[in-house]
């Protein structure tokens, strides 16, 4: 049955999306001509030349002079209140209704490709079940580890996916890199990047839009969509070393192949490649930007592209097409996360899933929590909540009591790939490289089940082979990482199913922080103003 709404929707406003985004389907179905002829002169589409059917958005491509006009299906929003739907308990006093975790999917018409189970909650922890096509299920609260182009460095599939101390029901892939190598038009005539890469689990993409903060030097961005310089066509057969002069070279290495990546262009990618989860295109601005103005361009403009999103997804039946919460760090009431949120509010028909971006792009950890309460506080309680690019044990601890369902992250693999163990207790790492482990008998971690610590590979073993630069050592520390947040979010999901979260929450946090009292460090502030606003009773912390 459909949940109530915590306050009614403003019918004005849909009307307007709705009457845009049929305007715009109808208009991208009669227009047969290739959008390459859109372009600029400079610029090679993503786009494969044999999907001539994806036109320019034209009319959501707004003149210049309105990038920071407030959108019309907000203009009579009400931003004197808090932006918020379909909201239970803890958030109000409606009850919220729970299902069992053994209960079957049932597939909707609205949304044919996701059901969304609520199995638990525990304050406002939540265990939830995402059933996906191909009787592919994911349980939350869950991380993702990042398998860039189709692959997580130095694990086969078998292992991800069924190795006892993994058994990862989800992995990542990153839409731009897998349009560069090995292209998403070679991955469709495979059958997508399931079979291409032989994983029976779920695979969510980004869009594409991350890469607007972190390739920012080799990025135009537009109304139309994102420039990039193709790092692969660049000339970089000099060595930057070896040259005295340094700006000459920066120089020659910018002159590679331009490549435009639009809204229509992310969704085609995602289509070939098939993922069950996709993201729109959003426009990405660095958390730690001070320009106000460009952040009120993106918040609004990452409204326009969701729009061309829809249109451009012709898979509705098996993928998924979730939206991203933009609006930097401005918190405040009626500011530009409100306004993002209004906006996909009057849009929430079309969207199975959110996501909250525009983090762990350096902001202090005060502003980073506050924007997490506030999506969660915001979003509906009936459908995921995806926290990208965060990975931090600490942060997933912090953020799954506030609301947050999923995450993802390159720093468990990347990390593992330095030397670095993720443990329990203490600071929460391992550096195996450092002289301190080259005689150390024990495993990394007692208890652990990964290939390194179940098979007796002691400290000092994985020494060696780390600072040799041996493959094997890689290995053993990824599968140890991975396998330590596996054990991290299945503890957590237990947790909340016993409603028992908060208990969870203290333990974790007197494990990793001693208090000054005894010797170690204090909880950070931030995880107790964090904790606090989750009604996680911080006066059971060490101190």
């Amino acid at each position: 049955s459909t949940l109530p709404l915590n306050h009614s929707d403003n019918m004005d406003s849909k009307e307007t999306v709705s009457s845009n985004y049929k305007s715009f389907k109808r208009t991208r179905e009669e227009e047969d001509t290739t959008s390459n002829n859109n372009s600029s002169s400079d610029a090679s589409s993503f786009v494969a030349s044999n999907n001539t059917n994806v036109p320019t958005a034209t009319q959501f491509i707004i003149p210049p002079e309105e990038y920071k006009t407030l959108p019309p299906e907000l203009q009579h929003v009400d931003f004197t209140k808090r932006i918020s739907w379909r909201k239970f308990e803890p958030y109000t006093n409606t009850p919220l209704p729970y299902t069992s975790t053994n209960t079957k999917p049932q597939f909707t018409k609205q949304f044919p490709a996701l059901c969304f189970h609520i199995n638990a909650t525990s304050k406002r922890a939540r265990a939830t079940t995402l059933h996906l096509p191909s009787e592919r299920k994911v349980e939350t609260p869950i991380f993702m580890p990042v398998g860039t182009k189709g692959t997580i460095k130095s694990l086969s599939t078998e292992e991800i996916m069924n190795d006892e101390a993994l058994n990862c029901p989800i992995i990542l892939g990153n839409t731009y890199h897998l349009a560069l190598q090995p292209g998403t038009e070679l991955v469709r005539d495979m059958g997508g990047l399931h079979k291409f890469m032989n994983w029976n689990g779920g695979i969510l993409t980004d869009s594409g839009g991350f890469q607007m903060v972190s390739l920012l030097e080799l990025a135009e961005i537009t109304e139309e969509g994102v420039t990039f310089e193709n790092p692969f066509t660049a000339n970089t057969s000099f060595n930057v070393n070896e040259n005295e002069n340094e700006e000459d070279d920066k120089e020659k290495a910018s002159k590679g192949e331009r490549m435009l990546l639009r809204p229509e262009d992310s969704i085609t990618h995602q289509n070939n490649i098939g993922s069950d989860i996709m993201m729109a295109l959003d426009d990405v601005v660095s958390s730690v930007a001070a320009d106000d103005e460009r952040f009120t361009i993106a918040t609004y403009r990452t409204l326009r592209w969701l729009d061309r999103c829809f249109a451009a997804h012709k898979k509705t039946e098996t993928q998924n097409l979730f939206a991203i919460v933009q609006g930097g760090l401005d918190v405040s009431m009626g500011g530009l996360r409100d306004k993002c949120l209004a906006g996909f509010q009057v849009r929430d028909d079309h969207i199975p899933g959110y996501a909250i971006g525009g983090l762990a792009g350096g902001e202090s950890k005060d502003d980073f929590w506050k924007v997490v309460d506030q999506c969660c506080k915001a979003l509906p309680d009936d459908k995921p909540r995806y926290l990208m690019g965060v990975g931090y044990p600490l942060d997933l601890v912090v953020c799954s009591a506030l609301g947050v369902d999923m995450y993802d992250c390159v720093y468990p693999t990347r990390t593992a790939r330095f030397g670095v163990a993720l443990v329990r207790g203490g600071s929460g790492t391992m550096r195996i490289k450092s002289n301190e482990f080259s005689t150390d008998e024990r495993v990394i971690m007692d208890g652990c089940n990964c290939q390194a610590c179940a098979g007796g590979f002691s400290r000092a073993r994985l020494h060696s082979l780390l600072k040799r630069g041996n493959p094997l050592g890689t290995a053993l520390m990824t599968h140890h990482n991975i396998a330590y947040m596996m054990y991290l979010v299945r503890g957590m999901r237990k947790a909340v199913i016993e409603g028992r979260y908060e208990d969870y929450v203290i333990d974790f946090m007197n494990d990793h922080f001693q208090g000054s009292a005894n010797g170690g460090e204090d909880v950070p502030k931030w995880v107790c103003d964090a904790l606090n606003a989750a009604d996680i009773n911080i006066e059971k912390l060490k101190k």
